[in-house]
Formats: structure tokens, C-alpha cells, sequence
């Protein structure tokens, strides 16, 4: 959601922020602001809008600072305006804050407040927090960071905080609990940051802040100690990342440029993991839990958005290949309905962050009732990556896109591994069969690329259905956890509503939808439901539906019935969302250009969910 940015050393801190802003712009946030100490005065700028208009609003005017914190915000309490964006001052102006995350409690301590001559000027719980740390301060004369301590003691909720005072011109503090904090580790100067990309510039050591830990820098000094104030021996970790990595690389978005990134992400996340010729497969963290896994009862896969679609598709290989019961949850109703989960469950958490937090929160009660958690993600160190009990990387490399393209077919690949390794080890696929599995997911992220090489064909159709009010998408078998995914990502970045569906359940209520402007995306490869399909575009054509077929090399069945039609390369049908995927994601993306939306950061969406 939000982003921190704060920098205290020997450089002017205000480009510092307003660059790592910019580099945080892929969360989503609807205003940006900065506090800076300078010339002994405490000044906050902040603005409704992009970086951009916060640049713009700041001017020419005396940023000359030394240390200082920026945030972009993302509403939760509060509409989008000024007055609600962050930095927030205390009532006397001596301290700023930075917050990410949602304090629960925030009403009636600020009720407490306000009965105590505390006035406020904006509708955020993120005033409320600072005036609360303010209020500890000055009653019980106590340091900025055992005030901030004490004021963790009182609040309910989730939070990543940086806070600064105009007393403390080389202070900086900051805490979390349930929010992403990491701190960058450079000589004489620290960064501070939701995640490593505004960090990566400056150095590659890094320390990620762990649940319930304050860190204080003072003096060039980092102290961490827990809320309980037992001091915390920092571990300083390397990042992997490369600069270029975050950057554009000449494509026009990063969307489209992590699209055609597809063929290197799919092959990474295999590298190591996977050697046909030998019969090989290499996961760790699968063998080390070797008996609970292959004795397993039932998998219960937690995920939200994209990686929900994901675990679909894993929940059709691992009932196909291993023969275990699995469950594919909403992590985010997982946690609220009293869920039956049994000690010899096992549960895989997906999210592309590691912060996601409804999945957070689904593996913690999990976790609580006995079942081994296994997590499934993208980012090294992340909150999920150290919750669970075991977990396997998608090594996708940062995904910069709100909506998320490579992240969907990295986790396909993990967990089409996971699946096979469940297989090997249960004994329920031949070796030959096995094998030939593993020679064809070898020869994926080259067929990935071939079907990237369609962008020109996908763009002309694209053209025609740009101002198209509504998309149903169909798939069977495989392909329908595909469908969900072409759907949603016309939604998230064009604002066209769109639909998912089995193909067979269309007679049962959307069929009604078809006519002569409905356009009607059809997965249709060759595959075990083959014939089922054809039935089903037949009936939509019967209707005028105007019908977009995703089909398979050589098919010279169904391209006689659709208007337009899509080849990609054949594949087991079990590998086939992996390609398949492909066309929907680059029909979402020109779509939503030639409608002149913000494809990398479209409205109201943010990359990573880390409030409920």
C-alpha cells in the first residue's frame, strides 16, 4: 500500500526521498509529502496527487536538510486531500510521522486526546498516533524513542512508523508491526523504506525490521530493541537486486516490459530446480518436510488476487499429479469463517510481496491450529518468507506493474514444481511419465516466447474491441483458472467490466449476456476438454457473440468458428496457463493504452495490500 521513504547522513536529504518516492509510485497512493529538518524548524510539505505535484508544490523553497521522511499515501482513513496526506505534525509542531497500516483503536484515543486540548486537522489515525507520542513525551519526560515504545503499548492495530523531532537533528525512529520496514546500511548514512527499491541505489546491505522491533538511529549509530526494550543484534542481509532491475530498460511501461521479462522469470524460477535428462527435481524446503508433506491430508492454499488464480492452478496439478485433497481459499475469508484445519494439513501461502496482509494473517491462525505453513513468494525476506515454516522463492525479480504479469506465471512455475516433487515422492506418476513433465516444462520459456512474438496480431485486435463496455472470458479444465486471470487483468488496468468463467457454466446464467457487442474470449487449446470447448464458442457464435480464441498451433477446428483467433505453441495441458496466460495479459495492457489509462499504476489499486 503506502510508501516510507527516510534518509538521515551526510547528503541533502530531500532528493533522496523524493527520488525514493518516485521509485514507490508502483504501490498506489492518491498524495505524497516530505518532512525536513531544516535551519532548526520542522517542515512538512505535502500535496493531494502524484510526486510529481508535490515537486512542484515544494518549488524553490529551502529544502537544505540532512534527514528527513517522505510517504505517499494510499486512503484508508479519510478522503484523498492535503490535510489528510502524510507527514503528519504533532498539535505542537515539534513532531512528524510517517504511517503505514490502520490503528484500530484510533477513535478513542482520540477522543482521550482531544478531552486532553488536543486539536487535529485531519480525518487520518496517523494524527491521532503522533499526537499520542507526543502526549507520552511531555507527561512523563521521556526520549522520543522510549515515548514512541510506550505509545506501541497503546495501540491496536498494524503499523510501519518513522517519526522525527525538531530537537533530534541527526534522530530518526521507526517501528513496525504487520507493515514492511526495511533499513538500508550505507557509511555514516541510513535509508529507510517500505520495500529495497528506493534503497538499491545507495547500497545493497539492508536490515529488515521484524514484527514489534523500534530501530533508532542516532549520530550514525543503529539501535534496535524490541517493544519490550531488549536490545536486538541488527542482521545485515545482501540484496540480490540490480538497479536496472527497477527501471524501464526502454519499454514504454513496466507492465510491458515484465510481460516480455516472462521467458527469464519462468526459466529462473526453474534454475536449480529442475534437470530433465537426470529425472531431477531439487526444492529444499519440499524435501526437509518430506514425510509431512507425502503423508499430507489435505493442502489448503491461501492467496488473494493473482496468486488465488495461481493456486488454482495448482490445486488442479497437485489433485492430478500427487492425488492429495486440496483447497484453494480467499485468504482474506480464510481467517474470518472459523475454518476447520487439522494438524497433518499443510498450507501454502502465495503472495508476490510476502506482505500481503489477509495472507498474512490466514497462515497465522493456521499456524496456530498446527498445520505447517509453507509460503510461496517473491520478495527475500519478507514478512511471509519469515512466518512460515518453509517456502520455496519465485526468483521473478522485482515486479514493478500493479498488475501483476510475471509474478502469475513464476508462481505457475513454483508450484507445477511443487507438484511434480509431490508426485516423485508419492509415487503416483510413472517415471516416464515424470520425466516427460519435466522435458516439457524445460521447453516452456521458449514457447513463452514465442508466443510474445503474436504482440503485433494481439495489438490489431485490440484496437477493435478498445471501447468494448464489457468481456466475458471462458476456459475448462487447466485454462479456467486462466480465464479469472485474463478477466481480471482487463479490469484492473482498462476499467472494463469483465468476467471469468468455466465454459460449461455459461448455459447456467452469462449466456443470457451474449449478443452482437459481447466480446467473448475463448482459452480454447487442445487439450482433454477439447471437444466440450468447441461446443461451447459454437453456442456463442449461435448468439452473435463476437469471439476471441486463444487455440493451439495448427488447430483448423475452432479458428472456422471465431472471429478472430490467437495461436500459441502446444504444451501439456497442465503447463498450458503458463503460455496461455501470455495473449490476455498483452490484450489487457494495449487495451488499457489505447484508452489512455495509467497502466502502471491504475486507480484505486495498489501493489501490495498490506491493510485489511
Amino acid at each position: 500500500m503506502c510508501g516510507i521513504v527516510a534518509y538521515v547522513g551526510q547528503r541533502e536529504a530531500c532528493p533522496i526521498i523524493l527520488k525514493g518516492l518516485k521509485r514507490l509510485e508502483y504501490r498506489g497512493y492518491d498524495s505524497a509529502g516530505v518532512a525536513l529538518l531544516s535551519e532548526g524548524e520542522l517542515k512538512v510539505f505535502k500535496k493531494k496527487g502524484k510526486v510529481a505535484d508535490l515537486e512542484a508544490f515544494i518549488g524553490d523553497r529551502n529544502t537544505s536538510s540532512h534527514i528527513g521522511i517522505g510517504h505517499t499515501r494510499w486512503a484508508t482513513h479519510g478522503e484523498p486531500n492535503d490535510a489528510n496526506a502524510h507527514p503528519h505534525y504533532s498539535s505542537s509542531k515539534k513532531i512528524a510521522i510517517i504511517h503505514n497500516g490502520i490503528i484500530e483503536n484510533y477513535a478513542s484515543l482520540k477522543k482521550h486526546l482531544i478531552n486532553k486540548g488536543y486539536e487535529f486537522h485531519s480525518d487520518t489515525d496517523s494524527e491521532v498516533f503522533v499526537n499520542l507520542i507526543e502526549d507520552i513525551r511531555e507527561n512523563s519526560k521521556v526520549s522520543l524513542p522510549e515515548a514512541v515504545r510506550l505509545a506501541l503499548h497503546e495501540v491496536v492495530g498494524a503499523y510501519a512508523i518513522v517519526v522525527i523531532s525538531h530537537d533530534s537533528p541527526t534522530q530518526l525512529v521507526a517501528a513496525r508491526k504487520g507493515s514492511p520496514l526495511v533499513i538500508g546500511v550505507g557509511k555514516g548514512e541510513y535509508f529507510l523504506a517500505s520495500d529495497a527499491t528506493p534503497i538499491i541505489e545507495y547500497t545493497n546491505e539492508v536490515v529488515y525490521l521484524n514484527d514489534f522491533e523500534i530501530a533508532v538511529i542516532k549520530d550514525g549509530v543503529l539501535d534496535i530493541r524490541t517493544k519490550e526494550d531488549v536490545v536486538q543484534t541488527p542482521y545485515i542481509q545482501t540484496l540480490e537486486m540490480e538497479l536496472e532491475s527497477i527501471e524501464k530498460g526502454g519499454y514504454p511501461h513496466f507492465m510491458l516490459k515484465e510481460i516480455f521479462e516472462q521467458p527469464r522469470s519462468i526459466l529462473d524460477s526453474m534454475r536449480g530446480r529442475l534437470v530433465a535428462e537426470n529425472t531431477q527435481l531439487t526444492m529444499s524446503s519440499i524435501r526437509e518436510y518430506a514425510t509431512r508433506f507425502k503423508n499430507a491430508d489435505r493442502i489448503i492454499i491461501v492467496a488473494c488476487g493473482t496468486s488465488w488464480h495461481a493456486g488454482l492452478v495448482a490445486e488442479y496439478m497437485i489433485e492430478e499429479f500427487a492425488r492429495i485433497p486440496v483447497e484453494v481459499e480467499y485468504a482474506s475469508e480464510f481467517r474470518y469463517r472459523n475454518p476447520v484445519i487439522r494438524e497433518g494439513d499443510i498450507v501454502v501461502a502465495i503472495s508476490q510481496s510476502g506482505e500481503t496482509a489477509d495472507t498474512l494473517a490466514a497462515l497465522e491462525l493456521a499456524k496456530s491450529k498446527g498445520a505447517l505453513i509453507f509460503g510461496v513468494c517473491n520478495v527475500v525476506g519478507s514478512s511471509i518468507a519469515r512466518a512460515t515454516d518453509a517456502g520455496a522463492y519465485t526468483h521473478a525479480g522485482p515486479e514493478i506493474g500493479v498488475a501483476s504479469t510475471k509474478a502469475f506465471t513464476a508462481q505457475v512455475t513454483v508450484l507445477s514444481l511443487i507438484a511434480m516433487m509431490l508426485a516423485e515422492m508419492r509415487g503416483t506418476m510413472e517415471t516416464s511419465a515424470l520425466r516427460q513433465m519435466m522435458m516439457e516444462m524445460e521447453q516452456i520459456p521458449a514457447k513463452v516466447e514465442k508466443a510474445l512474438q503474436l504482440d503485433k496480431e494481439i495489438q490489431a485486435i485490440s484496437e477493435i474491441f478498445k471501447d468494448a463496455t464489457n468481456f466475458i472470458y471462458l476456459g475448462r479444465g487447466f485454462n479456467f483458472p486462466v480465464a479469472l486471470e485474463g478477466a481480471l487483468k482487463l479490469k484492473e488496468i482498462s476499467y472494463i467490466h469483465a468476467e471469468g468463467y468455466p465454459a460449461a457454466e455459461m448455459k447456467h446464467g452469462p449466456i443470457a449476456l451474449i449478443d452482437e457487442n459481447m466480446p467473448v474470449v475463448v482459452i480454447a487449446t487442445k487439450d482433454s476438454s477439447y471437444e466440450k470447448i468447441v461446443s461451447n464458442v459454437q453456442e456463442v457464435r449461435a448468439r452473435k457473440g463476437r469471439v476471441i480464441a486463444i487455440v493451439t498451433e495448427g488447430d483448423t477446428v475452432i479458428p472456422q468458428m471465431a472471429e478472430f483467433v490467437i495461436e500459441v505453441p502446444a504444451a501439456h495441458e497442465a503447463l498450458m496457463p503458463l503460455i496461455s496466460v501470455i495473449p490476455l495479459q498483452l490484450l489487457s495492457y494495449h487495451i488499457a493504452v489505447m484508452r489512455g489509462c495509467n497502466v502502471d499504476q491504475p486507480r484505486n489499486l495498489a501493489k501490495s495490500v498490506t491493510v485489511e
